[in-house]
């Protein structure tokens, strides 16, 4: 069996690290090495983790004396990696059963492809109080995708649709890849994983590789709103075509289809909102035409006819922006 590095980047979970370190270190990988990186916690984060440590060799410590934040963690955690394989799991995460050998024996089998990940199972802080879920199968079923092939899906999408607990990777790609950037503060995975897609396959798997609670200082939970997702999104993949991906042949094209799978899921939010009243119905919809200024005149009626509930929302859509505009027109007249 093949070496993995894990980096947990931890503050203030002092609760949720001896499961995530637990997770890792029961998985049966004949040369594993840990390194938590606790950001100035104040909790009880240190003394668990010296504790841990002075049993296990296998687990090194980095204790910083201020917060240098996540990005710091990360970057400092590939700088130190130099095994075969590495994995980032935030502390609040834990790794299923076997997930490291799964990832391992597929890389192994398959040298083409440079980053592996799976399904996340997301539940809540207090489902699972002991920080143990059943074991999944020992081996999995993965659907490989060429690297220019995954990063052409991911741009059509405009989603993240990989969990960052599940991904496991080649080190030595990482290496080349490189570091997080600081300026994504939400979508840096997102952009991460496109510049992986340049190097190699990437495989994925719908076995439960990870597991992640679910709680209100989840750093996902910071962003409110979808306009604000969208504005992530939308950084992270023109980081992407400003920088690794600005050779590609197909740069503009790839963006462009970034932008406008973003403006059709934000266009027809807009107009979601809009027929339930909600606020911020016009300013998520003055953010779509942006992205996409012919919006503007033809609605991107394309995202609905991909939609498999499309004849339910349409309808729906129609019906309560008919009741919006005929109390609109009611009030007008009542007015006069």
């Amino acid at each position: 069996m093949k070496s993995v590095d894990v980096v947990i980047p931890n503050y203030n979970y002092g609760r949720y690290l001896r499961g995530c370190i637990d997770s890792i270190r029961s998985q049966p990988v004949e040369e594993l090495r840990i390194l938590v990186i606790d950001n100035a916690s104040t909790d009880e984060s240190v003394a668990i983790a010296r504790e841990l440590a002075k049993t296990d060799p296998r687990i090194e410590l980095l204790l910083r004396a201020e917060n240098r934040g996540a990005h710091a963690s990360f970057n400092d955690g590939i700088d130190w990696a130099r095994s075969d394989y590495f994995l980032i799991l935030c502390s609040d995460d834990y790794l299923a059963p076997g997930a490291l050998p799964r990832a391992l024996a597929l890389m192994e089998t398959h040298p083409d492809v440079h980053l592996t990940h799976g399904k996340t199972l997301f539940l809540a802080e207090t489902a699972f109080p002991s920080g143990q879920i059943a074991a999944p199968p020992s081996s999995a079923a993965w659907a490989k995708q060429d690297g220019m092939a995954f990063v052409e899906t991911v741009c059509r999408s405009g989603r993240n649709f990989i969990s960052g607990p599940t991904v496991i990777v080649r080190t030595a790609i990482q290496k080349k890849v490189g570091h997080y950037k600081p300026t994504l503060t939400h979508t840096d995975d997102l952009e991460m994983w496109l510049r992986f897609g340049l190097h190699g396959s990437v495989a994925q798997t719908q076995t439960i590789q990870a597991v992640a609670r679910v709680h209100s200082v989840n750093q996902s939970a910071s962003v409110r709103t979808l306009k604000q997702w969208s504005i992530e999104f939308e950084a992270a993949f023109r980081s992407f075509f400003e920088s690794d991906g600005a050779n590609l042949a197909n740069a503009d094209i790839l963006f462009r289809h970034a932008r406008h799978a973003l403006n059709e899921r934000a266009y027809w939010s807009a107009i979601a909102q809009f027929c339930r009243g909600e606020p911020g119905a016009r300013d998520l919809l003055r953010h779509a035409i942006n992205l996409r200024p012919s919006t503007a005149f033809l609605p991107p009626f394309s995202y609905l006819m991909r939609r498999t509930e499309t004849s339910a929302l349409i309808g729906s859509s129609m019906r309560r922006l008919g009741n919006r505009l005929r109390t609109s027109v009611l009030s007008a007249r009542s007015s006069h």
